[in-house]
């Protein structure tokens, strides 16, 4: 009998069709998370998955679901930036990918357990660490200045009161350690405006910079997709499922700068040499967002959007840098 599933994966069956995995393949799942689009792919065909979590606690919870599948599931912990090396160390240095998926958000386990302190929904410490090591985002509330916190939340929560929020965080601190998530929650909240029937909880963005800043989200989703490039086999499938805007754009630039939709840098200009040539053909020009059953029955998967892409052939060019200075 199979285990009960811990999360709903999002768009899973968009994301699988897309896939269509194909016996004898090697597909990576570069964010385990619960194991959904792992035991999906595995049950679609006789093929291996690949699959990396930096959360131990993840990977400690795949152990059964390896066994179920006979040696055709491959676990690893670690950063999805550094799957060129993860996989190299249990295949070998020509293995290539027939597909790939991430899964952006967080798994709901992070979300509902109030020790991972990623929600203010429960109490609990303030950590939000994915891998559980390094610096917590209490670690980082206590020593970042007024300036820096302001710019974060900006950047990574598009937050308008960065400033104000950021100066009445600095506050609090000064006069006690801000160590619980309820906690910062009330301080966002006593300077913002009252939460309005249908609006998200004020507390909502800044809680996101601080999770995205902790964990380098964004500068590793640019390094993911990067090597990830490198991996797939001509006619391998790429499929990303994100969760907000930040995702979403570095996703979006990524394929478009790597596809024949490429943009010119000027209608009055030839085409650059050193472009390259297009190394993925977008299989959906626009994102795929979930259905409204799938809205219905899971709230979480709203804000979601699929983007999936076909890899075509080998990169050639600087498109690594025009990348690099797009996103």
């Amino acid at each position: 009998m199979k285990d009960r599933p811990l999360h709903e994966p999002v768009m899973l069956n968009e994301a699988i069709g897309a896939l269509n995995p194909i016996n004898g393949g090697i597909y990576l799942d570069a964010t385990f998370g619960c194991g959904g689009y792992s035991r999906a792919i595995l049950e679609r065909a006789d093929c291996q998955v690949f699959a990396i979590d930096k959360d131990p606690t993840a990977i400690e919870r795949g152990r059964n679901m390896q066994a179920q599948f006979n040696g055709r599931l491959f676990l690893a912990e670690g950063c999805f930036s550094k799957m060129k090396a993860l996989i190299y160390r249990q295949f070998s240095k020509k293995t290539k990918l027939a597909g790939a998926t991430f899964d952006l958000g967080l798994c709901s386990t992070q979300i509902d357990e109030g020790q991972r302190g990623f929600s203010f929904q429960k109490d609990g410490p303030l950590d939000m660490r994915m891998s559980q090591s390094g610096e917590s985002a209490a670690d980082i509330l206590m020593r970042i200045s007024e300036k820096d916190l302001a710019q974060i939340l900006w950047d990574y929560g598009e937050e308008k009161a960065s400033r104000r929020i950021a100066k009445a965080i600095c506050n609090a601190r000064s006069k006690n350690r801000i160590s619980r998530t309820v906690q910062l929650a009330t301080i966002i909240q006593s300077v913002m405006p009252t939460k309005k029937p249908n609006q998200i909880d004020p507390a909502t963005r800044s809680f996101q910079a601080l999770r995205i800043f902790v964990n380098r989200e964004l500068e590793i989703l640019r390094a993911g997709l990067r090597t990830v490039e490198s991996l797939l086999q001509p006619g391998g499938i790429l499929a990303v499922v994100s969760f907000h805007s930040l995702e979403d754009r570095i996703v979006k630039k990524f394929l478009y700068s790597r596809s024949q939709h490429a943009p010119n840098p000027s209608r009055h200009l030839p085409v650059p040499k050193d472009r390259g040539s297009p190394t993925f053909e977008l299989i959906f020009r626009k994102a795929l967002t979930p259905s409204t059953e799938e809205q219905a029955r899971n709230r979480r998967s709203r804000s979601a959007k699929l983007r999936v892409a076909r890899r075509i052939r080998t990169f050639r060019g600087k498109s690594s840098e025009n990348f690099e200075r797009a996103t």
